[in-house]
């Protein structure tokens, strides 16, 4: 547990970023669906079309569905952190680490829409990658999209020291 203050002034907000409880699974499943929505609906979709986007993300909800409620095992070295402000829950963030290769993986950041652009993603980053440290590891990896819907992630990303290696991936129906 550890309260944290955002740096703005003007965005002053106080959170407290602690450990997933089961309790967190249902409104953090929401949050990462209705932060990804945009993406998956309004981007992705119309992007690639039906066809892609039915073989590839067309069942997005129930996938994070699953993936969310097996996000925090910390036997298996996956953690979730989780930021609470005064009005609920700000955003969280999950990542694993790999002990014998001394490296981290950030799976999913995700900061509700009201509680943007007030440090809460730059807060859970931190925070993993502390912990991460603390854990053994020396390097971590974050991915995420080259499109715009991304964009603010990239420049956090950025802002954080890490650095970008540009992939390109393409689809095709057949």
């Amino acid at each position: 547990l550890s309260r944290v203050s955002s740096p703005q002034p003007e965005r002053r907000t106080s959170m407290l970023i602690r450990a997933f409880t089961q309790h967190d699974l249902a409104p953090l499943t929401e949050l990462t669906i209705e932060t990804f929505r945009p993406f998956y609906e309004d981007f992705f979709r119309p992007l690639v079309g039906e066809v892609v986007f039915t073989n590839q993300h067309g069942n997005w909800r129930e996938d994070y569905r699953k993936q969310v409620a097996e996000l925090h095992a910390p036997e298996r070295h996956t953690y979730v952190a989780v930021a609470e402000a005064e009005d609920g829950i700000a955003g969280y963030v999950a990542w694993s680490v790999d002990p014998a290769r001394k490296n981290g993986s950030v799976t999913i950041l995700a900061v509700s829409a009201k509680h943007r652009r007030h440090h809460v993603g730059t807060v859970l980053c931190e925070h993993a990658f502390q912990t991460m440290r603390t854990l053994g590891a020396e390097v971590v990896e974050i991915g995420t999209g080259g499109d715009f819907f991304h964009a603010p992630a990239r420049a956090l990303y950025e802002r954080l020291g890490c650095t970008p290696l540009p992939v390109t991936v393409y689809y095709r129906q057949l």
